[in-house]
This record gives C-alpha cells, sequence and structure tokens, in this order.
C-alpha cells in the first residue's frame, strides 16, 4: 500500500531476501529522511562523522519515507535528554497517537517514561540507560513488539493485550485514544525533536518475513 503521507513512496521491499541487514542512515546525508510533511529535515538535523544529530533543536521531528512492518532496528545514541525513536507509526502529523515511542533519554529510572520503555505502556525491567553512546535494538513482529538496551532485553508488549483505549492492561492509564490492539502494524520509523540534543548513528534495518 502507498503511503498516506508520502504518496510516491511504498511500504520498503528489500531488493535483498528479508533477513538481510540495510542502513537506514546511510552516514553522509539525510537521504531517506524527511521533515513530518515530506518536505526536507528542518536545518536543525546534521550529519558529520558518521553521526546523524540534531544540533538545533526545535527543529521537528525527523521521518524515513519508506514505511515498515515486521523488522529488527539497531541503532546507537547519546543524547543530552528526551528524545525517543517512534515506530509503524501511521501519520508523522500525528505522532503521539498513531505511532509508538521507544523512549530515549539520559540514564533514570525504570519507568513508563525512562530511557528503553515503551513509552507510557511498558516500564523497563531496569535502567539499561548509560552515560555517552547507547545501543539499541527495537524488534517489531505481528503483535509483538520487543525493546534491547546494551545488550539486555528491557521491555517487551503484546499488543493484542491492549484492548482499552486509555488503558493499560494493568489498569493503569495511558494516552492513546485508541486501544494499541487497532494500531496499524506498519508505518514510518521517526527520531524526536523533543527540545534536547541527540545523536544517532549506525542506524540499520532488517526486514522480517
Amino acid at each position: 500500500p502507498r503511503s498516506t503521507l508520502f504518496p510516491y513512496t511504498t511500504l520498503f521491499r528489500s531488493a535483498a531476501a528479508a533477513g538481510d541487514w540495510r542502513p537506514l542512515f546511510n552516514g553522509k546525508d539525510l537521504d531517506g529522511w524527511t521533515h513530518r510533511d515530506g518536505k526536507a529535515p528542518g536545518p536543525g538535523w546534521t550529519v558529520a562523522d558518521g553521526t546523524l544529530a540534531i544540533a538545533k533543536p526545535k527543529t521537528g521531528d525527523i521521518w524515513t519515507r519508506d514505511r515498515f512492518g515486521d523488522f529488527v532496528l539497531e541503532l546507537e545514541f547519546k543524547t543530552a535528554g528526551n528524545s525517543g525513536v517512534f515506530i509503524r507509526t501511521a501519520d508523522p502529523k500525528n505522532n503521539v497517537q498513531t505511532g509508538i515511542e521507544i523512549q530515549v533519554n539520559v540514564p533514570g529510572g525504570p519507568d513508563r517514561h525512562s530511557v528503553g520503555s515503551i513509552y507510557d505502556l511498558v516500564a523497563p525491567s531496569k535502567n539499561a540507560g548509560k552515560d555517552g553512546w547507547n545501543k539499541a535494538v527495537i524488534t517489531a513482529k505481528g503483535a509483538s513488539l520487543t525493546v534491547e538496551l546494551n545488550g539486555e532485553k528491557v521491555a517487551s508488549m503484546d499488543l493484542d493485550k491492549w484492548t482499552e483505549a486509555g488503558k493499560n492492561p494493568d489498569g493503569s492509564k495511558n494516552k492513546f485514544k485508541t486501544a494499541l490492539k487497532d494500531f496499524k502494524r506498519e508505518g514510518h520509523i521517526g527520531f524526536q525533536d523533543h527540545g534536547a540534543v541527540v545523536a544517532y548513528r549506525n542506524v540499520r534495518i532488517k526486514t522480517l518475513d
């Protein structure tokens, strides 16, 4: 299916077989990445020495042109504060209500808003964040989402268990106006500009059958 946001892009199909890695950020420029409106990313996003960074916060989130369904996403991040990785986002103009965020932040928690959490949904099992560069592995396969941080599995969820809008299975509240079981299971990947300096490198993705 064609993207509703970027009508000239399609759901990514690798020229190689599923299971092969593809760089999602080429380390040289912003090819394949856009602002939420499909235009070029804001000037605050820069590329240098194989690193994608937001040196001037408040410039806007950055999004893949392509859409992804089942995948393993690997990346490294370094941050001075709050940021996030959005996955399977149906509409980047309404990312808060159509995508799922993996929290990027300085070490802290664990709670549903700390680094490594599935934001507002699942707290990490421990504070696995560290100062400097961190490695995250995010896996999406059907209803299953898992997050690894610095080599440790810290969060997982089964979307099918989120059957009510605004409520987690344990009865706690969340921000979502739609039950997570009804979210689209493919969409754009995005890096959040939440006002903090943040950098990403070694970003690659492997699509799954």
